[in-house]
């Protein structure tokens, strides 16, 4: 071998050699107080490690396949402390706190930022500035064909006004609730994605039970089903946008023809906003639409920064103002919120134009969200009568395929390098992803949480789940509802030790499926892990049933955690109850509060055998609360008889 490609060897191998640490062991850390920690990394097998922590060191060899690790001792909360390790190269971590880390997952509703909800928390966000409160957030990956023991990318960091916006809402607010009762830092490990059912957090082995899940996660193996799907996918919405640009009349060379205040739109058809399309004169339809509107605008609104809300428009927009483009958003659920330079305004007649595209469903402005152009000062109404035209249609656009969501995906590189970290307790928020199928949710997740505490190896960890909001249009009669059916379903995941339910049925929005209000939801997982996590017996929590016993004529329903009683909020009746004397045929029933008890009966039905509370998608009239102005959860109890 040439003396040169030796030395070169030589030189790769000192650097293999070298002494890495996982991403989550970084500057800034919050590690768990309290608990052993497990402090680990890799290097040349064979290779002494020294770690220095608190003036001694300890030193320990790496092992065949190069992982080392070290035992470190409960500390109490407090810092910054620093680590160092020592081998062929040395590293240090700094500002390293020990306080109690959580983990945070779920969808979007967990995902979903600070920034998304700095209008409504506008005052915490410019005040936000709190260094003991920190985020690691994981980053949206998956593999199907194994477990990673370590993450891409990711940093810790700590609030302050600039960096909450890219924190969890949720977890942010649940972190303040606990760091009020405890004073002690916070970490949270951030590891939510958007649109992800349960399966996708489960692991393979925790698959098992579950044949169908099992045989699709064994099918995403195939990397070139992948590529082939992706391809496909890509290539239809391609072709689909082609189409659709070329025969919207309101584009020339890709350039927009109808935005202009000079432009007629006479002949244009009127069309209220907010609306559906389908539910006026244009239609039901796939393409898109343009919209125009004239508006006033006096010259006190003129020369300041303002900004332009368009609600929530299904499905993507194009937002011009005065022949200049302001925004444009590409699917559905954010708001619409541009933002308007000086000089953009002027004096007089403005005109908007907006193009709308919509491939698939029903497309359309949503009611009930802000439409307006606003100054600090003045107020602008963009709601009423717009004039619109039809740019060209199309056949309904088949959805991409998710890759990022079938089975096993996102356990494999999102969870499964967390498990060595000690955490305190994670708190979860998923559920609307597996509503169309709600029957064995409960089922999966609790295979989920005793998979995922297994791996963890800390015991019965608190596991702590947000029951899914109220969401959707409601109803004036007893129904059906596959959203009800999912909440009895993380009702019934309580029969796992260990584990808590926030109930937010009052804090949803009919037409949002990402309500805005995070805090309320953020304080009522706080409570809950002050009752699980930290002891507090008096934690004010939602009631759940307990123990129910079927009457001649009536049902007896008792409630845990109701400690001074039950309450119809509002001093009425209990609202949203209802009784049947099949499983099947429900009505409206009537009740009677005796303190932590409900006694429930209607005086047509003799014998009955089911009463269901709160059972809707959006059961926005029921008001039955704890004393403490807590919601009890909505409930399904059944004679056994008809299970």
């Amino acid at each position: 071998m040439p003396f040169l490609t030796l030395l070169l060897l030589l030189f790769l191998s000192q650097v293999d050699a070298k002494i890495t640490l996982p991403r989550l062991i970084s500057d800034g850390m919050i590690l768990q107080r309290d608990e052993t920690i497990k402090v680990w990394g890799w290097a040349e097998p064979g290779e002494d490690v020294q770690f220095t922590f608190n003036d001694k060191t300890r030193t320990t060899v790496a092992d065949t396949d190069g992982s080392w690790s070290f035992s470190l001792l409960p500390q109490k909360a407090g810092g910054p402390y620093l680590f160092r390790f020592s081998g062929t190269n040395e590293l240090e971590v700094r500002d390293i706190y020990f306080g109690d880390v959580w983990l945070c997952s779920g969808q979007s509703n967990m995902e979903l930022t600070m920034e998304r909800v700095k209008e409504k928390y506008h005052e915490e966000v410019a005040n936000a500035n709190n260094n003991l409160i920190r985020q690691f957030l994981v980053p949206d990956q998956f593999d199907f064909k194994k477990s990673f023991e370590d993450l891409d990318e990711g940093s810790w960091v700590s609030v302050t006004p600039k960096t909450i916006m890219g924190f969890t809402a949720v977890g942010y607010f649940f972190a303040k609730s606990i760091q009020k009762k405890t004073g002690a830092p916070v970490g949270l490990i951030n590891a939510a994605l958007g649109g992800s059912p349960v399966e996708s957090w489960m692991s393979e082995a925790s698959l098992k039970p579950f044949p169908e899940s099992y045989q699709e996660l064994q099918k995403f193996k195939d990397d070139d089903l992948i590529a082939r799907i992706r391809q496909e996918d890509r290539d239809r919405s391609d072709k689909w946008y082609r189409e659709i640009n070329t025969k919207d009349q309101g584009l020339r060379n890709n350039q927009p023809q109808w935005i202009g205040s000079d432009y007629s739109d006479d002949d244009w058809t009127d069309y209220e906003i907010p609306g559906f399309w389908a539910d006026q004169s244009i239609g039901d339809m796939n393409g898109v639409i343009w919209f125009r509107k004239k508006i006033q605008v006096p010259e006190s609104m003129t020369g300041k920064v303002a900004k332009l809300w368009m609600g929530r428009i299904v499905d993507q927009d194009f937002v011009y103002l005065n022949g200049q483009m302001v925004g444009t958003t590409g699917y559905q659920y954010p708001p619409r919120r541009y933002p308007l330079e000086p000089g953009v305004l002027k004096a007089g007649e403005n005109t908007i134009a907006i193009r709308v595209i919509n491939s698939a469903g029903s497309g359309g402005f949503v009611f009930d969200k802000p439409y307006y152009i606003a100054t600090e000062e003045d107020t602008l109404s963009l709601e009423g009568t717009w004039k619109a035209k039809v740019g060209g249609t199309m056949d309904r656009l088949v959805g991409q395929t998710f890759i990022r969501w079938k089975p096993g995906g996102l356990y494999n590189k999102m969870i499964h390098p967390l498990h060595n970290y000690a955490i305190k307790g994670a708190i979860w928020y998923q559920g609307e992803s597996n509503a169309g199928s709600p029957h064995d949710y409960q089922e999966k997740l609790s295979t989920m949480i005793g998979d995922w505490r297994d791996r963890w190896g800390q015991g019965d960890f608190p596991f702590i789940i947000v029951q899914l909001a109220n969401f959707l249009e409601s109803h004036p009669e007893p129904t059906e509802s596959n959203w009800a059916e999912l909440r009895q379903q993380q009702l019934q995941t309580l029969d796992v030790r260990n584990t808590g339910l926030a109930v937010i049925i009052d804090v949803g929005e009919w037409n949002d499926i990402h309500p805005l209000d995070k805090k309320t939801v953020g304080d009522r997982l706080g409570a809950w892990a002050g009752k699980l996590a930290y002891g507090e017996k008096d934690a004010a929590v939602s009631p759940v049933p307990k123990k129910e016993s079927f009457k001649k004529d009536e049902v007896v329903i008792q409630f845990d955690y109701a400690p001074r009683g039950l309450i119809a909020k509002g001093g009425e009746r209990v609202r949203h109850l209802a009784i049947s004397e099949n499983g099947k045929d429900f009505v409206w029933a009537q009740s009677r509060i005796e303190g932590n008890t409900l006694v429930v009966w209607h005086d047509s039905i003799e014998e009955p055998v089911a009463v269901r509370y709160a059972w809707a998608d959006n059961p926005d009239t029921a008001n039955l609360y704890s004393a403490e102005g807590v919601p009890v959860t909505p409930f399904e109890v059944a004679k056994e008889s008809t299970k």
